[in-house]
This record gives structure tokens, sequence and C-alpha cells, in this order.
């Protein structure tokens, strides 16, 4: 197919310069008496017709460089078995004057242009073949003549080389020419360079570039173990032992400015004792740094292969700041006034890898993972985003069409202020199964299928500012084991135009002595995500929806309101959703209606150190939102939500209030992300959150409206 494409563009080419081309006829080609018929070939073609001169391009893109009216000459040499020979020297005779002289490139290809008309003498010489004259050949005005010309070796016919098979490999036999001592090696044509040894293919030297003489940037620059724009060892553009062997180092500064007006509950002062109401000024300033960096030493071998082994190190530090309006909010002892500073280091990924093996020629594979590790269990972080010690053991089917884990984690104790991992265990296991399938029913759908099951033995615990948290300090306080069991499904991906996410999770399993409802009951809950959206240009336009089922008698043995393991989602809004972002305290019950980052308003005291808890209102959520490419280093997001309480009536047992309604208000939030370098490698993100509040938040917090802002700097290297 390629030598006809090729024979196409010149021959298009050819009827642009040659309008009304005069192609010499055979009988002006007649061979000379005076050499051997068998010794060459003469042909002449309208297009070209020999299969060996593919290279038309450059002389196609030659050809309009010729004066009107010239001529030009294309021609193959090659030996009697029809092989190309190149370095030959070919010359252009008009009599006895010479026109131009060339050298048969290496498939034996040569080309004249620019000749004027007239009668021609190609005369062909090469080392080890007999000379060669041709003569009567007659160019007419702007015509192109093709020739094959066949030179003989010197003594007859090239002897064969002797084939030395060689010895088996695992492919077969490779046969091998022999060499033969007193052969002479044939020189490739000048410029013309086939093979180029490279000792080491992650070391490539890069041509010099200085096509100004100034400074700046430009291509082919080399390494810098500074700059992790260019090839670096330290991220793993080469390795660090032998040729397999790589080590990567990732940095991540998070910077975090956050101004929230929000309920705070009063707390416990003499400062202002005349004072009866339960929520005081709601003013909170948090300032906050986080850094997270990984150590990451792996063997490997291509993109497409699983690594053989890898051990990975990731310690973080945070340092933050809470200046609230209230005494006794940022610490359980009221001396401590309303201003905290605090700083922690956890070790958030320590682990071992091993690829067990490969179960198909396509890279198919089993590995096993132990040690603290990552792990979210669905696309958007609905039900178990764990950083914890496990075992895991996760692979590939079908050319990685089917992906799956089995994993079972022994959680560790958080910090409170930031997150982190602290080196205790919790006493509460984690074990889940899932599989993902690609192209699901459509192609562009992944759908993944999840077991889990979460065993929270529970003991008591105070968190780091002196708070009780296990067992909850609300109604009968008490040692609660809470063993939970999902199976669900998520899926995530496109059909056809449409952009589809959505989740289904149904829980089950029993509490032995809810606080709430001060006895043993039995899990029956559900919760269902759906979000669809549409790209069109710059603009993306979503909807969504969520719903988690609330209880609604929580007197009887039943627990019918949806808690997670521990969520993080991002969905409906995501950080610029006030709802999802910010957390919302209870007054005078040490819990909370809701835990910062989550959707669910579960009752718990801390998402990250308290107990699930399946007594509790659910929620529902309807979302509109929409992101906007404004430029390539800068997207805009805006989000609007209605939100409301599936069931009041936990939050009435619990506060002893006659009626709770269910509407929880409308919010709304808008921000922005900034890529200064068009990468990930700095990224500012900010937000302005507000939201109008429902009777139900009314009757709860005596408020009409909550407002956040926030600004977030994320450099990584």
């Amino acid at each position: 197919m390629a030598p006809l494409i090729g024979r196409l563009v010149l021959s298009a080419a050819l009827a642009c310069q040659f309008p009304t081309p005069n192609f010499p006829t055979p009988r002006q080609l007649q061979t000379p008496s005076s050499l051997n018929p068998g010794n060459w070939r003469l042909a002449v073609s309208r297009a070209l017709t020999i299969g060996h001169l593919e290279s038309t391009r450059e002389f196609a893109q030659q050809i309009p460089q010729q004066r009107p009216g010239r001529s030009a000459i294309q021609g193959l040499v090659t030996d009697d078995r029809g092989i190309g020979i190149g370095g030959a020297q070919v010359v252009l005779k008009s009599g006895a004057r010479e026109v131009a002289r060339t050298l048969t490139s290496g498939d034996g290809v040569f080309r004249f242009i620019d000749i004027a008309p007239g009668d021609y003498t190609l005369a062909i010489s090469r080392e080890g073949y007999g000379p060669l004259d041709q003569g009567g050949l007659r160019l007419s005005a702007s015509e192109l003549v093709t020739v094959e010309l066949k030179l003989l070796a010197s003594a007859g016919r090239e002897p064969e080389k002797r084939i030395d098979p060689g010895p088996p490999t695992p492919y077969g036999t490779v046969v091998r020419p022999k060499p033969d001592p007193g052969a002479e090696t044939t020189p490739l044509a000048p410029g013309e360079k086939i093979f180029m040894p490279v000792p080491d293919r992650w070391n490539l030297p890069l041509p010099d570039w200085d096509r100004y003489g100034v400074g700046g940037d430009y291509p082919y620059v080399g390494s810098r173990w500074w700059n992790p724009y260019n090839q670096n060892r330290l991220k793993g553009d080469y390795p660090v032992f032998g040729k397999r062997t790589f080590f990567t180092f990732t940095g991540v500064s998070d910077s975090l400015l956050e101004g929230r007006d929000l309920p705070v509950p009063s707390g416990v002062s003499t400062e202002q004792p005349g004072r009866e109401r339960f929520f005081g000024r709601g003013g909170i300033f948090v300032p906050l740094t986080s850094l997270r960096t990984s150590f990451d030493l792996f063997r490997g071998d291509t993109v497409f292969r699983p690594v053989d082994w890898r051990v990975r190190v990731a310690p973080a530090y945070s340092l933050n700041f809470v200046n609230l309006q209230e005494f006794n909010g940022v610490n359980a002892d009221v001396r401590r006034k309303d201003t905290r500073l605090d700083h922690h280091v956890g070790i958030q990924e320590a682990f071992v890898e091993k690829k067990l093996f490969d179960t198909s020629r396509e890279y198919d594979f089993i590995s096993v993972r132990a040690g603290i590790q990552e792990f979210t269990s669905d696309f958007r972080g609905f039900l178990a985003v764990l950083e914890a010690p496990g075992v895991r053991a996760f692979g590939t089917l079908k050319s990685s069409r089917i992906e799956y884990n089995v994993a079972g984690f022994d959680l560790l104790e958080k910090d409170t202020n930031s997150g982190f991992n602290e080196p205790n265990r919790r006493k509460a296991q984690v074990y889940i199964g899932n599989v993902y399938i690609q192209d699901f029913v459509t192609p562009g759908y992944t759908q993944s299928f999840s077991v889990h099951a979460s065993r929270d033995n529970g003991e008591l615990h105070y968190d780091r500012n002196g708070f009780l948290v296990r067992p909850a300090p609300i109604g009968i306080i008490g040692t609660n084991e809470v063993h939970s069991y999902y199976v669900g499904e998520a899926g995530n991906g496109h059909i056809g135009r449409i952009n589809v996410s959505q989740a289904f999770y149904q829980a089950l399993g029993h509490e032995t002595n809810n606080p709430i409802a001060a006895q043993r009951v039995d899990i029956n809950a559900q919760m269902g995500a759906l979000e669809l959206s549409l790209d069109k240009d710059w603009l993306r336009i979503k909807g969504a929806a969520l719903v988690a089922s609330g209880d609604g008698d929580p007197n009887d043995d039943k627990a019918r309101g949806f808690d997670a393991i521990l969520d993080i989602p991002n969905f409906a809004g995501g950080p610029f959703s006030l709802w999802n972002r910010q957390g919302f305290r209870l007054a005078q019950t040490g819990t909370g209606l809701k835990s910062p980052v989550s959707l669910l308003p579960t009752l718990r005291t801390n998402k990250d150190e308290g107990q699930p808890n399946f007594v509790n209102p659910g929620v529902f959520l309807l979302n509109g939102a929409a992101d906007f490419d404004l430029t390539p280093k800068l997207r805009a997001f805006v989000t609007t939500s209605y939100i409301r309480f599936m069931k009041t009536e936990s939050l009435e047992t619990l506060l002893f209030q006659e009626k709770v309604r269910p509407d929880i208000g409308v919010e709304y939030g808008g921000g922005a992300t900034y890529r200064p370098p068009l990468t990930d490698n700095i990224v500012i993100i900010g937000g302005v959150q507000g939201m109008a509040l429902g009777q139900g938040l009314k009757d709860l917090y005596e408020r009409s409206h909550l407002f956040a802002v926030f600004l977030n700097a994320r450099l990584q290297f």
C-alpha cells in the first residue's frame, strides 16, 4: 500500500509539472548492439511502475523547483537478482561532456532533475561490478523518464553466503548469515545510517539545541534534580539500580485558609453567665498546612507490564490553628479558651508489594500488598476511603478489562485535628471485595460490584482535645459493637454523550447497644446516588440526586438510617458545597449533626474516631451544577442544592424537641481552580459557600443563613 500511495503522490505532482508529457517510445530506446541485452533492462512508464522506487516523496517535492520546460530522470540500479545496489556512481553525459553525477541510495535509487531536453548517456560504475554505459536516452521538454539498469558482478554472479543456523532460542532457530573471511563488505552510501548502537535505552543522548543563541526554554533539555518537568531520576525517568529498578519521590504541600460563620455551641463558661442561647457567636478562622511525602522504590519493565515489586513509605505532617468565638469548642478544658495550635506527624503509607505471577500473555496478573496503604472502594468515595494497615490481593483479567480486589484492614486511631494516622490500633476491622468491569454493556462505561464488612468492637476513647467520642455521650452511655455489612454496585463513565455516575448500597447487620434507641437494633438501610452530565465545548452541565434512608421510629429494634464506614464523597458540588464541606455540631449533646466532608447526617460524634450510627434522619439531596473551562489554566464551578431530612424522629428524640421539620435548606457555592504552569504541580483553589436555612435547621440553630469562604494552595513535586 505504501509504494502505491507514493506512486500516486508522485503522479499527481508530475501531472502538475508536466502538463503535456512526451514520453519516449520503446523504439527510441533500442539496446546498443555493442552491449549484451542480458546485462541491462530499460523501461519507460507514464507513472512509477517500478515497485522498488518507494522513496518518491522527496522527488515529488523537488520537482516544482525546476525551470519550465526542463526534464528529469529517475532510475534504479540492481544486480542480476533484482536487489538494489547502493553506493554506485552514476554519471550523466551529453556526448563527451559530463552534465551531472550522483550516488545511488541504499536501495539503488538515483535521480537527476532540472535537465535540459536532449540526448544523454548514463555511465554507471561500482566496485565489484562491471561498468555500464547506457546511451540512446532522449529527453523531451517537460518529460520524466524512469529507467531500471542492471549490473553484473565482475567475476560473474556473487557466491551465495553460507548459512549459520545458530543456537536454538525460546522463539525457535534463528538463521544468521555466516560471514565469509575473504569477502569484502559493501559500504553504505554516505550519510545513510541504518542502525545505531544504544548501550542504555534510559540515557539516550539529547541533541544540542541553541537555535537563537540566547537563554530560554528549548527542546531536548537535560535533567535537573530539582525540576520535575524535565527528565529526573527522582521521578522515575532513569533507573537507580540496574536497568529496571526505579525510584519516585512525591512531595505535596497543601495550605488552607478558611473562614466560617457556622453554628457554634456556646459551651460552658462563666464569662457571660446570664446568656441563655445554646449557640453563640459563629465566627471560625482556620489556617491549615499539611505536608505529604511519598518515597516509592519499585522494579518494573514497561508501561504495559505491572511492577514486579514495590516498597513505599509516605509520612505526613500537619500544622493547624483554630480560632473560635466561643470557649469549650477547641478543647474540653475551658481554660484553653477559644484558640488551638496543634501539629502532628503520621505515617499514611508503609507497605511492600509483590507480583505473584502473570495469568495471560496480555500482562494480566495477581499481586499482593501488605502494610499501611490507601484504598478507595468505589468511584466517588461514598462508602470506604481508608489509610490503614491491611493485606490486599489484586489483579486483572481479560486484558485488564476486569479488575478485582480482596482486602482486609485493621484500622488505626486517627488524630482529631489532622485526620492522620496515630500508632495505635482501634480494634475495628474492615473487609472488602470488589470487581470492576470495563465497557460494561456499552463501551466507555465501567461497572463495579462490591461487598463490605465492618466490625467496630467499641471501647472507651477520648479524642486529642479531651472530648468523649466512644461510646457516644448521648442516650445510654455504654459499649456498643457495630457489625455492618454492605452489598452494592457503582458505575462511572459515559453512555453516548451523557456522562453517568451512580451507586447503590444496601446495609445490613446489627448494633448491640445503639445510644439513641438504647437497645440492640438490626440494620436495614439503603443509599442511592446518580449524577448525569453533558459536555459541550468548554461547558459541563450536571444534575445529581442522593437519597439515604432515615429511621422513622428510634424506639423500635430496627435501624433504618444509612451510615458509611468512612466516606469522603466527591459528589454534588464537592469542595464547593457548604453541606458537603462543613460540619454541623449539636448543642448540649457532645455529638454532631454531620461530620465535615460528608453528605450523611448520621449523628456521629466524629467521623474518624466515632462509631457508625444507623439510627439517624437520613437525607434527600437534589443538585445542579456547572463547570466552565474559561482558559486552559482557569476552571470555574457553580453549584446549588436543595436538601431535606428523610425522617426527623431521631433528632426529636435526641434533642428532646417536640417538632423538627424536614427542610434543611438551599445551599449554593462557587469557585475556581487555577493552574499557572498548566500542570497539577501548582494548583490554587478558592471558593465561596452559603446556605439559606430551611425550617428544619432553623428549628435546630435559630439562624437563617450560613456562610463560608476558603482559599487553598497546593504545590506538588
